[in-house]
């Protein structure tokens, strides 16, 4: 038994080393909720600027419009969702208020709003309308509700911030599950303000309340995303146009951030350091102006443009939030709506082959049978390859039968156990030779989604060397394509 004993223990061990191997990685903190994964998975969902200013010319009305001017006499929210779905878009978020206090529903709480406008002989409800819509075509629906109101008179005082807290919860109780609820960062400044004309400062950081928005809004709808500059559940990405940073941490620093955040670079790639989960949603129009302008009619973005903007957003770990300015008939224009269906069709042209599904896949490391490479392009976001612990350093080669052209490249974190590689290199073979594609970005992070596109090479190997991660890597899917 003596002789034995070692032996048996180190089976033991042996085993006991082999069942760790079989272990998922541990969650890596700041993680996401699986209401924040499932919304990142969206990816490309609409804006719909609307109201008063379409038919004052206005971009930032300053509230003293008449609400007899709000009058759509086409108005069809069945148009803009049938437009949506054609271009890909995942859900809609419409400005149910914008800074200039004007209501797209009948609130009880003012006057200002469709009830005393033409529209419908004032018994129209145009978030009722596209909700309906939205049900019926298979769209989520989110609402936009300025917290700066330039109408209101009570707007710099106590009382307002209980009116605004009042429309919230009409909003949040009325119109069905929202995927997303808007708060801007635009904030006090000059206004009608009842008939007062007058300039009016808040404080940005505490004035609104937003904790008890916040818990009011999870109370009501928990899977809600709520969009500020610091979130909680996704940032501003820091500009208009509709971009991420090549390197794009999901994170924030919390109680940092707060809406009217001056420092725009940080909010384009996160914080390295942040303690909580805040990815990014990148906000830009399809025409110049928010708002519907006749005279912006042949400046709407090009199917290309839009394809550049679906890699630089979605591409670079973030969501892509595109704005559709509804004209006075209450229609999309079909300029927009030819260049948006084109697009998305071209995004389906390019990354619909992954060679993967064609290539073997070769992994240094390699977690256990429970994480193996063929996870990479099974399609399953809930697989994933990972390294074993204490392995931040790794290589995946992507081998083909004989020699292919390639200019795309897909990776994908599982983020639920958190956002890891901080650093990784593409190289192909050429002859015996690896040499470095050219992206022409950082390759820093990856997240839930990056997207690389570089001159075509033609190779029967590509590699992918990740060489810096906060952890164990843990790549849910991997694609490489070729894009005429």
């Amino acid at each position: 038994m003596n002789i034995l004993r070692p032996a048996l223990l180190g089976l033991l061990t042996l085993l006991a080393l082999a069942s760790s191997a079989q272990d998922a990685p541990a969650p890596l903190p700041p993680l996401p909720t699986p209401h924040q994964v499932a919304w990142q998975q969206m990816e490309t969902y609409a804006f719909i600027h609307f109201g008063p200013n379409t038919f004052t010319d206005r971009e930032w009305g300053y509230g003293d419009a008449p609400a007899s001017c709000f009058n759509p006499t086409h108005l069809d929210c069945e148009q803009w969702a049938r437009t949506l779905k054609a271009a890909g878009m995942k859900g809609v978020i419409l400005t149910a208020k914008h800074h200039d206090g004007f209501c797209l529903w009948p609130s009880k709480y003012t006057d200002y709003s469709v009830r005393n406008s033409p529209f419908r002989d004032g018994q129209g409800d145009v978030v009722a309308e596209l909700a309906a819509a939205c049900r019926k075509h298979g769209l989520k629906l989110g609402l936009y509700l300025s917290p700066w109101d330039r109408h209101q008179a009570s707007y710099a005082t106590p009382l307002y911030v209980e009116y605004y807290h009042a429309q919230l919860q009409e909003l949040l109780t009325g119109y069905g599950p929202l995927f997303e609820i808007w708060f801007d960062g635009a904030n006090g400044g000059d206004g009608y303000y009842g008939g007062a004309r007058e300039t009016r400062h808040i404080d940005k950081r505490t004035y609104y309340d937003f904790p008890r928005a916040h818990k009011l809004a999870f109370a009501l709808q928990p899977q809600i995303i709520i969009f500020s500059d610091g979130g909680p559940g996704c940032r501003w990405v820091g500009n208009e146009q509709g971009h991420a940073a090549a390197t794009n941490w999901s994170f924030l620093r919390q109680q940092e951030v707060y809406p009217g955040y001056e420092q725009h670079q940080e909010l384009t790639t996160g914080h390295t350091d942040g303690n909580a989960w805040v990815p990014a949603e990148c906000d830009v129009s399809i025409r110049p102006g928010w708002f519907y302008h006749q005279q912006e009619d042949q400046q709407v973005r090009t199917p290309d443009n839009l394809v550049d903007l679906y890699y630089q957003s979605v591409g670079r770990n973030a969501t892509l939030l595109l704005n559709f300015p509804v004209d006075r008939n209450g229609l999309i224009h079909p300029t927009d709506s030819a260049n948006a269906a084109a697009f998305h069709q071209r995004i389906a042209r390019e990354l619909g082959d992954n060679l993967l599904t064609r290539a073997t896949i070769h992994a240094s490391h390699q977690r256990g049978k429970a994480f193996p490479v063929s996870a990479l392009a099974d399609d399953d976001y809930d697989t994933y390859w990972a390294t074993p612990d204490g392995v931040t350093s790794a290589t995946l080669t992507f081998t083909f039968r004989r020699t292919q052209s390639v200019n795309r490249l897909l990776l994908q974190e599982y983020i639920p156990l958190g956002q890891r590689v901080a650093q990784f290199v593409v190289e192909y073979q050429s002859g015996r030779q690896w040499l470095p594609v050219d992206p022409r970005e950082e390759t820093t992070t990856i997240g839930y989604k990056r997207l690389l596109r570089f001159p075509t090479v033609r190779t029967r190997s590509l590699r992918v060397r990740f060489l810096e991660s906060r952890g164990p890597i843990c790549l849910s899917a991997a694609g490489l394509f070729f894009a005429l």
